[in-house]
C-alpha cells in the first residue's frame, strides 16, 4: 500500500480554473498599457541590407539592437551566448526577431507592421541534418556546424566488433514536435517600485532574470520576474520566454511605459522552439547465437540556428540511449548540428523519447532476426541493481522491471495476442520499456542549479512555501503543499504556495527535468522537518534548506562517466492496434501502462500526468506531422497541425508499481516526463507487427504505411 500522502485531494487550483477566475497574463488589468508586436525575419538565411520604416505617429516606437543599453549584451543568455536577442546584420532562421514595434493601439500596430519593408540579401540555407553536417551555404556555427560532439565508451566495443560473428545496422528518425500549450507565450513588462519588472507565463523565472540582467546590464536586485498563472508549458516555456523577455524589457527600458507582448497562435507556432528532430544509427555486434556483444550508436539532433539548450538535451538523450538495458560494450557518439531553422529546445522527455524510440525498435528488430519474442529477447538485457549504465554509473536502487512486466502482461493479455496477431490480420501489439533519470544530469544539481527553498511560519499557524518552481497544470501547487503539510502534520489548508516572484523566493531551480517533486520536494520535506523544531505559533519564523549531493555518487563531466542521475523512474507501455487494410488508417484498440514513480504524492495527479503524457506521445507517434519548407513550418495553425483528442484513443488502463526511492520525499520519484518516453515506440511496434514490416520513423501516418507496404 502506498503512503497515506498518496490519497488524492482536490487540487488547490482547481476551483479558480474551473470557474474561470484564474488570472492568466492576458487577463490581468495593468491599467493604461502599450502593446508590442515582433518584427521578424521573413527569410531563413541572409543579410539585412535596409530596414524601411513608415511614418510613426506620436507614441509609437520601433525598438532594435541599437536600443540595448550601454554595457548590455545583445544576446539571449541561456547556456551559450550565441543567440542574438535582436538580429544584427545576419538572420539565421525564419521568424528571427529583428525588432519590436510598440504603441498604445494594437490595431494601429498591425497596420504599421505591414508597412515595414526589410530588404535582404538572401543566402542558401541548411535545413536538414545532412545539410547542416555538410555546411550547406557555409557554416552557421563554428567551422563545422556542430554545437557539440560527444564521444564516450563503456567496456571494450572495439574488441566486441572485432570478435562479432555478424554486424547488424539500422537507422531511426524522429520529427520536430510542437508543444501546443493551451495558453500562448505572453508577458507584460513595466517599471514597478523602481525596478524593471516582468510578469510572464513561464516555467523558469530565474532563467528569465539571468537573461534580463545580461541584456540590460543591471544588478540582480534591479530586475524582478513574477510568474503568472501559466496555461501549460511542456518545455516550450523553459527558454523561449527568455528571448521574448529580453527584447520586451529593452523596449520597457527605452519607453518607460508598461508594455504587453502576447503571441497569437499562428505566430507562436511559427517562431517558437520545438522538440529536436533526430537521426540515430545503431550497429550491433552479434555472436553466432545472435546475442549482443556490443553496440555502436551515433545520434544526431537538429539544433536549429542557435544552441539554446541543445547541448543538455543531447546529453540526456545519449545517457538514456541504453534505456533499461545493460550492454557490456557500447560506443556512443552524440552530435547537435546547426541548421537554419527555429532553435530547438526543451520538450517533455528532453531527448529521452528520441533515444527510447531508437533503442526499442532496434531491440525488436534484433529479436525478429533471432526469431524470438521481442519481450523475451529484451528481458535478457534488463539492467538490475548494481548494474552499470551506459556512462559506467552504478544502478544504486532496485529495478523492478520483471515484476512490472508480470503485472502488466496479465492485464493486457499480451502473450495470447502475440500468438494471434500479425499474421495477415492487420492486428498488432507492441510493448516498450523505458526509464527516466530524475533531476539535472551529472553534477548539474550540485554545481549549477544549487537549489534552495524556504519555509516561513506566518501568524495564525500558516506556513508559506518559498520556492521558484511553477504550477503550469502538472499539479505542483498541490503536491508541494501536501509534502509540507504531511511532514508538519498540519491541515493542507494551512500551507500557502503563491506564484513565484524572484524578489521574494530563493532560486530552487527551473520547473523542468522531472525534478520538482524529486529534488525540490525533498528539500521541502527536509525544511519542514527543521521547522518542527522551531515551531512557534505566536511568532514568524523561517527556515532554509540547500541542495546537497547524495553521498556515494560520482560524476566526471569531462569524460561523461559516472552516475548521470541520482535515481530513475521506470515504465512499460503496451499498445494494441488495428490497421485498415484499404486506407491504412490505424485504430488504437487498447493502451496499458505500468509505472514505477516511487510513492505517488497524489494518485489522481500522477494518473493525470500519465494519461496526458501517453496521449501526447501517441500524437507524436501517429498524428503530429510538422514539416519544413525552406526553414518555415508548413503546419502553423491548429487546423493544419493535428493533435490527439480524447476521442482518438481508448480509455487507458493505468497501473502504478511501488518501489520507493531514498532520495525523494516520502519515497517519490519523477513522473512528469516518464510516461511520454515510451508510448510512441510501443505504438510503432504494434503497427509494425500489424503490417509485418519494420518501421523506422514517426509519425506513422497512413501515407508512410502505404509507402512501406509498396516496397
Amino acid at each position: 500500500m502506498f503512503h497515506k500522502i498518496s490519497t488524492s485531494v482536490k487540487r488547490l487550483d482547481s476551483f479558480s480554473k474551473a470557474r474561470g477566475d484564474a488570472q492568466y497574463i492576458d487577463d490581468i488589468d495593468f491599467g493604461e498599457i502599450f502593446h508590442a508586436l515582433l518584427i521578424t525575419s521573413q527569410i531563413s538565411r541572409g543579410v539585412i541590407k535596409v530596414i524601411k520604416l513608415p511614418y510613426l505617429p506620436e507614441g509609437y516606437n520601433v525598438v532594435t539592437k541599437d536600443d540595448v543599453p550601454m554595457g548590455g549584451k545583445n544576446v539571449v543568455n541561456i547556456i551559450n551566448l550565441d543567440w542574438p536577442a535582436f538580429a544584427t546584420e545576419e538572420v539565421n532562421y525564419y521568424g528571427q526577431t529583428i525588432g519590436l514595434i510598440v504603441g498604445p493601439d494594437k490595431n494601429k500596430l498591425f497596420e504599421l507592421l505591414n508597412k515595414i519593408e526589410i530588404v535582404y540579401e538572401e543566402k542558401e540555407g541548411a535545413f536538414t541534418i545532412d545539410e547542416g553536417l555538410n555546411c550547406k551555404g557555409g557554416p552557421i556555427y563554428g567551422h563545422n556546424n556542430l554545437f557539440v560532439d560527444y564521444n564516450f565508451e563503456k567496456g571494450n566495443p572495439t574488441k566486441a566488433f572485432n570478435e562479432a560473428y555478424r554486424v547488424i545496422e539500422e537507422e531511426y528518425e524522429t520529427p520536430f514536435q510542437e508543444q501546443v500549450y493551451m495558453e500562448t507565450q505572453g508577458m507584460v513588462g513595466l517599471i514597478e517600485d523602481g525596478k524593471l519588472t516582468l510578469y510572464a507565463s513561464c516555467q523558469c523565472p530565474f532563467y528569465i532574470k539571468k537573461a534580463l540582467c545580461t541584456i540590460l546590464n543591471l544588478e540582480t536586485e534591479k530586475v524582478v520576474v513574477k510568474q503568472t498563472v501559466t496555461g501549460g508549458g511542456f518545455g516550450g516555456k523553459e527558454n523561449f520566454p527568455s528571448m521574448l523577455a529580453a527584447v520586451l524589457m529593452v523596449a520597457v527600458n527605452k519607453i518607460r511605459k508598461p508594455i504587453k507582448l502576447i503571441l497569437d497562435r499562428k505566430e507562436d507556432m511559427t517562431i517558437t522552439s520545438k522538440r529536436h528532430s533526430s537521426r540515430t544509427k545503431i550497429r550491433a555486434a552479434l555472436d553466432k547465437n545472435d546475442y549482443i556483444l556490443g553496440l555502436d550508436i551515433d545520434m544526431i539532433l537538429n539544433g536549429g540556428a542557435y544552441e539554446s539548450c541543445s547541448k543538455v538535451v543531447l546529453q540526456r538523450a545519449i545517457f538514456h540511449i541504453n534505456s533499461v538495458y545493460d550492454f557490456e560494450n557500447v560506443k556512443v557518439r552524440g552530435r547537435a548540428v546547426a541548421t537554419n531553422t527555429v532553435p530547438t529546445d526543451a520538450f517533455r522527455g528532453f531527448g529521452t523519447p528520441q533515444a527510447v524510440f531508437a533503442i526499442e525498435l532496434f531491440m525488436s528488430h534484433l529479436a525478429k532476426l533471432k526469431k524470438e519474442n521481442d519481450v523475451i529477447f529484451k528481458k535478457h538485457y534488463f539492467i538490475k541493481r548494481g548494474g552499470k549504465t551506459v556512462t559506467n554509473g552504478i544502478m544504486h536502487t532496485d529495478v523492478k522491471l520483471e515484476e512490472m512486466w508480470a503485472a502488466i502482461k496479465e492485464k493486457c493479455n499480451y502473450e495470447e495476442k502475440v500468438k494471434d496477431f500479425g499474421r495477415g490480420n492487420f492486428k498488432g501489439v507492441g510493448a516498450a520499456f523505458y526509464l527516466h533519470g530524475g533531476g539535472f544530469t551529472g553534477d548539474g544539481e550540485f554545481k549549477i542549479i544549487k537549489s534552495k527553498v524556504k519555509l516561513r511560519i506566518l501568524k495564525g499557524g500558516y506556513v508559506e512555501i518559498l520556492a521558484s518552481n511553477v504550477e503550469m497544470g502538472q499539479g505542483v501547487l498541490t503536491t508541494f503543499c501536501k509534502i509540507v503539510a504531511e511532514e508538519l502534520n498540519i491541515p493542507l489548508d494551512r500551507v500557502i504556495y503563491q506564484n513565484p516572484d524572484t524578489s521574494r523566493v530563493p532560486d530552487s531551480g527551473p520547473t523542468v527535468a522531472s525534478r520538482s517533486i524529486f529534488i525540490v520536494g525533498k528539500l521541502l520535506q527536509k525544511a519542514a522537518a527543521k521547522l518542527k523544531e522551531k515551531w512557534n505559533l505566536s511568532d514568524e519564523c523561517e527556515v532554509e534548506e540547500n541542495y546537497e549531493s547524495p553521498v556515494g555518487l560520482f560524476w566526471d563531466g569531462d569524460a561523461l562517466q559516472g552516475d548521470a542521475y541520482v535515481d530513475y523512474s521506470y515504465g512499460i507501455c503496451v499498445v494494441e492496434v488495428l490497421v485498415d487494410p484499404i486506407t491504412f488508417e490505424v485504430k488504437t484498440i487498447g493502451i496499458w501502462s505500468i509505472h514505477d514513480v516511487g510513492t505517488p504524492i497524489d494518485l489522481k495527479i500522477v494518473e493525470g500526468q500519465i494519461c496526458g503524457g501517453i496521449l501526447q506521445a501517441m500524437g507524436y507517434g501517429y498524428l503530429e506531422k510538422l514539416e519544413l519548407k525552406n526553414g518555415r513550418y508548413y503546419q502553423n495553425t491548429m487546423t493544419d497541425y493535428i493533435i490527439p483528442t480524447s476521442l482518438d484513443f481508448p480509455t487507458m488502463d493505468i497501473m502504478l508499481f511501488e518501489n520507493t526511492s531514498p532520495f525523494g520525499p516520502f519515497g517519490a520519484k519523477g513522473v512528469g516526463e516518464l510516461p511520454f518516453d515510451g508510448a510512441a515506440a510501443a505504438f510503432t511496434l504494434a503497427v509494425s507487427m500489424a503490417i509485418d514490416r519494420d518501421l523506422k520513423k514517426i509519425p506513422v501516418t497512413p501515407e508512410y504505411i502505404f509507402e512501406v507496404l509498396r516496397h
